[in-house]
């Protein structure tokens, strides 16, 4: 795939409006894109997307795992003034959402809205050093009634997007979106898939597309109970730990230093021998790698291993800034070299191989 076709490929993917429950428009986004290198593609009945690529052999199942949703939010009311109340949906911290932009998606079009805030000139200086908790912030959508807004078409129940249209940074290594969180896993499934079509590889490969992982690996659980893998990767976003005010205590990982190996979250321990056969295979290939750690959060990864009678799986992610926000930045080559290591893993997966590095 050539640069400025990647590059365009990674803006359709992040564009893409799908909040958790949401999804429709990235999964066809992902799907325009995979289908070509696969041989079947289809659905599970959450709306997963599940791409197959039989290989050389009948050998074992591999899934490789990155979600479609991003968070955002729901309108759950609108007041009198034409105020929009909502629900988050996924992980926010409140102090990174005022006065940022959002798009509500109905039926009729999208709207355009704000997160309001207060301007400092009318706060006591009490009140700046108070954070505005999210149950008490709203959206203005430039109504002057309910009634106004029901004639935008505002419903409760509809999906609230952020807004950051994708952007190639100075430094051209370096990618700001929205939904890097976790549209950069569905570019890593997709060019896997396209890196493999022409490859022999002893397996059959799944490229997946997973819905609703931000509020609880949801869709991981229905795809892999449909698929029944053998070796699962949950690709994601990591956390970089490489602006000002992270400690090496809070995230050692640095952009542009190879994906993330995670060796723990809170959903998951990586599978030793999975994690020991991956590093192997970077170091045989000269493919940069470094470990990953989180008291906190989970991948796919988490409601893979747990299928039927247990999935060895690893989570590979790429290390980002600002993730949980309407903008984060990541690295290309750390992307990149993510889709590399994956390939050759998967190129040596055959069925004696797994089932040497099952109980390791």
């Amino acid at each position: 795939m050539a640069k400025d076709e990647q590059l365009q490929m990674l803006k359709h993917l992040t564009d893409a409006k799908g909040i958790s429950g949401f999804e429709a428009e990235a999964r066809k986004v992902m799907n325009t894109y995979i289908t070509p290198f696969a041989d079947e593609v289809y659905t599970d009945r959450l709306g997963s997307l599940v791409a197959k690529k039989k290989g050389t052999e009948d050998g074992p199942q591999i899934m490789v795992a990155g979600h479609l949703d991003e968070i955002g939010f729901m309108v759950t009311s609108v007041d009198d003034k034409g105020f929009l109340r909502f629900q988050t949906v996924g992980g926010w911290w409140g102090q990174v959402m005022l006065a940022q932009r959002v798009t509500i998606v109905t039926e009729h079009g999208d709207v355009p809205g704000i997160i309001g805030s207060k301007p400092p000139h009318i706060l006591t200086p009490e009140a700046r050093k108070k954070p505005v908790e999210i149950k008490d912030m709203f959206i203005d959508i430039g109504a002057s009634s309910k009634e106004e807004a029901e004639g935008f078409g505002i419903r409760p129940g509809q999906a609230i997007v952020p807004v950051c249209e994708f952007t190639v940074m100075k430094n051209e290594n370096l990618l700001m979106a929205k939904a890097w969180d976790n549209r950069i896993g569905c570019a890593i499934a997709i060019d896997v898939l396209r890196l493999l079509k022409d490859t022999e590889h002893p397996n059959t490969v799944y490229g997946v597309g997973t819905v609703q992982e931000e509020v609880g690996l949801r869709g991981a659980k229905t795809s892999a109970h449909l698929i029944q893998p053998d070796i699962g990767f949950g690709v994601d976003v990591g956390i970089a730990g490489d602006t000002p005010g992270i400690s090496e205590s809070e995230a050692l990982s640095k952009m542009g230093d190879g994906p993330q190996i995670v060796l723990y979250d809170a959903s998951m321990i990586a599978h030793k021998g999975l994690r020991d056969f991956v590093v192997q295979t970077a170091e045989e290939h000269n493919i940069p790698y470094q470990y990953a750690s989180m008291a906190g959060g989970g991948t796919d990864s988490g409601a893979i291993h747990l299928t039927a009678n247990g999935v060895p799986a690893l989570s590979i992610t790429v290390a980002t800034r600002y993730i949980h926000t309407h903008a984060a930045i990541l690295h290309r080559e750390d992307y990149q070299n993510a889709v590399n290591l994956i390939v050759e893993v998967i190129k040596k997966l055959d069925q004696k191989t797994v089932d040497a590095l099952t109980f390791t």
